[in-house]
């Protein structure tokens, strides 16, 4: 695994056994934004073999103060390819497969079947429905999955942990979650979420940046408020509960 010393120092962590199962292991991570490019990182750097990157959108100006695939020099650039190259930089024998397309009920069959071996599933989507298939996918193929939840207006990353979806509290998203799962005869979902009660956006500053991003074709209706630190932490968080899974540590 690996052609240099990348992963001597997490060898030394984790031993030689763990090592050689995450180089055998694949993960895929659905959503290359705030918390999903920080967490593809991470699973590159901890000597994961197999990456699957999911995600259609583009870098940019607005992704500069939380994603790692956020340069100026990487504006307009597809996040899946920009974060394949970091990859490629860190380790050069991993092996990564990109999809440039939206998560939808209805494309997810033909994707995984695209996407070959599948050891683990890391949620980091914006969109309920995209969420939600990807959760009834994983229940009903019998593998891992851990899904991120709101990390937009969050201001304390160490409020974040991993619980199962029907412990959790405050996070709005959590809410429609657990009401849409059960309707889908899901009681149970490994998710990544912050008991902090999230800020409200200034609501003049947030109707400019409405305004400017209509403008651009977004059709925004709200626009959620985003530090450096809370989406990357929760990223950082869905790594490490993944490697350690995969690893058997």
């Amino acid at each position: 695994m690996g052609s240099g010393h990348e992963f001597d120092r997490t060898r030394l962590m984790l031993g030689d056994a763990a090592m050689e199962r995450l180089w055998g292991s694949s993960a895929a991570v659905f959503g290359i934004g705030g918390v999903g490019s920080h967490c593809a990182q991470a699973l590159a750097r901890s000597g994961v073999g197999r990456l699957i990157l999911t995600d259609d959108d583009s870098v940019s100006e607005t992704n500069l103060n939380r994603q790692c695939v956020a340069w100026r020099s990487t504006i307009g650039q597809k996040k899946t390819k920009v974060m394949e190259r970091m990859i490629r930089e860190i380790c050069p024998d991993t092996r990564v497969l990109t999809f440039e397309t939206f998560v939808l009920p209805d494309n997810l069959d033909a994707l995984f079947e695209r996407a070959g071996q599948v050891d683990y599933i890391l949620d980091a989507v914006d969109t309920v429905a995209a969420k939600l298939a990807l959760a009834v996918y994983a229940k009903e193929h019998g593998i891992p999955i851990l899904s991120s939840m709101g990390t937009g207006n969050k201001l304390h990353p160490e409020r974040f942990r991993i619980a199962d979806i029907s412990e959790t509290s405050v996070c709005p998203l959590c809410r429609v979650m657990r009401r849409e799962l059960k309707k889908r005869g899901i009681e149970h979902l490994k998710v990544v979420f912050s008991d902090e009660t999230p800020r409200t956006p200034d609501p003049e500053m947030e109707a400019r940046f409405i305004v400017e991003e209509n403008e651009k074709g977004s059709a925004r209706r709200h626009v959620p408020g985003s530090v450096a630190f809370a989406p990357p932490a929760a990223g950082l968080i869905m790594a490490g509960e993944a490697v350690r899974q995969m690893g058997g540590v």
